[in-house]
């Protein structure tokens, strides 16, 4: 019994050095991006040893792959956290998700704490693996917003003339674009723009 509570301090105490640089990382790449921030910097920012890092990673692409597969898995977390009031309507449950990519209280701008956003293009000409993972994050989140849209169909909040997975998809990639431009102007007048046309999306046909 003795060995096996060693064995499982040990390995409690190896998952906890490994989030800690997952965790710390993250606001280094998100601000810098991924090329941009050299392993000398995440060793600093995390006060591990170069031998700790390749303890947990077997190079920067391996470190970069679980950057990502968190993220995306947080961020389903937070979605499905955001959509956890079942008492709301489909359409007031996707909007609250676009209005937390303006403004979130808890977490902030998820448009602007958004690695997809940061990193898509870089990642995609860098590394086939790191661009799977986006690539499977993206299609995955876009088959939720197509399930909630079908949801909202069939309780009445969702007009039924849309298709769902075509307008998750439409949504998805309208929203990317609002944020990469709110990057590049530093103003949420995209996202805000962002908003109004999901909106007019959602409309049902007038008779």
């Amino acid at each position: 019994m003795v060995v096996y509570d060693e064995c499982m301090k040990r390995l409690n105490k190896s998952e906890t050095t490994r989030q800690h640089i997952l965790d710390t990382s993250f606001e280094l790449v998100l601000h810098k991006g991924f090329v941009g921030v050299g392993l000398q910097e995440i060793l600093k920012a995390c006060d591990v040893p170069k031998g700790s890092f390749y303890h947990y990673f077997a190079s920067k692409e391996a470190f970069g792959c679980a950057l990502l597969e968190q993220y995306m898995a947080n961020y389903k977390v937070r979605m499905e956290q955001l959509w956890q009031h079942s008492e709301q309507s489909a359409h007031a449950r996707l909007m609250a998700l676009w209005q937390a990519w303006i403004d979130d209280p808890v977490n902030g701008s998820w448009a602007e704490n958004c690695l997809i956003v940061k990193l898509a293009a870089e990642v995609s000409d860098l590394s086939e693996d790191m661009r799977q993972i986006l690539n499977d994050g993206v299609h995955k989140l876009t088959q939720r917003l197509a399930l909630l849209l079908k949801e909202g169909q069939q309780e009445g909040s969702i007009p039924k003339h849309i298709e769902p997975l075509k307008t998750a998809q439409v949504m998805y990639q309208l929203w990317l674009g609002a944020a990469l431009l709110t990057k590049l102007s530093q103003d949420k007048a995209h996202l805000h723009l962002a908003l109004e046309t999901t909106q007019q999306l959602l409309k049902p046909i007038e008779e």
